[in-house]
C-alpha cells in the first residue's frame, strides 16, 4: 500500500489550490503522491490490521460469503458500492471513514438526499451492525446491501 502523507492535505485546501494553480500539469506533477489511490485490498488489509481484526472477522461481521470475502482481501475481485459498505459496517467504520473506503475503492459516496443511501448512513451513524441495517432496508421495502430485490 502506498504510505500516506503525514500530514494530509485537507480536501478543501486541495481543491483552492488546484483551482488557483497557474499550471496545471505543473500542479499534477507537483502533487502526485498526495492524488494516488491505495489499492482497495491493500487499504482493506492495512484497515483491518490497524483495527486488531482479521480478515475472517470482518467478512463473517459484514455478511459476505467468505469465499467472496477474502477474494476481496486479497485482490482478485473488486468489490461492488454494496459489499464496501457491507466491510465497512463488518469493520465499524464511522461516516467519514466509510466514504473514504467507497472513494478508495472507486464507489460512489453515500447520499443522504437517496432515501436507502440515507438510511444507511443512519445505520452506520448509530453503529447498527449488518443485520440490523439489513432488517432496516427490508421493514421498508427496499434493496437489501447483498443485492437481491426488495423485500414485502
Amino acid at each position: 500500500m502506498t504510505e500516506q502523507t503525514p500530514h494530509p492535505i485537507p480536501t478543501k485546501t486541495f481543491l483552492a489550490n488546484l483551482f488557483s494553480a497557474p499550471d496545471l500539469e505543473s500542479f499534477i506533477k507537483n502533487n502526485s503522491d498526495v492524488m494516488k489511490i491505495p489499492e482497495f485490498h491493500a487499504y482493506l488489509s492495512h484497515l483491518c490490521k490497524s483495527l486488531g481484526h482479521i480478515p475472517e472477522q470482518i467478512i463473517k461481521s459484514s455478511g459476505i460469503e467468505r469465499t467472496y470475502g477474502h477474494q476481496l482481501f486479497n485482490g482478485t475481485r473488486n468489490p461492488s458500492r454494496d459489499k464496501v459498505i457491507q466491510l465497512a459496517i463488518g469493520l465499524g467504520l464511522n461516516v467519514e471513514e466509510t466514504q473514504r473506503l467507497l472513494i478508495i475503492a472507486q464507489r460512489n459516496t453515500l447520499y443522504p438526499k437517496f432515501k436507502r443511501d440515507a438510511i444507511i448512513l443512519h445505520c452506520i451513524k448509530n453503529k447498527r451492525n449488518i443485520f440490523e441495517t439489513q432488517s432496516v432496508l427490508q421493514d421498508l421495502g427496499l434493496t437489501l446491501l447483498s443485492g437481491d430485490e426488495k423485500y414485502g
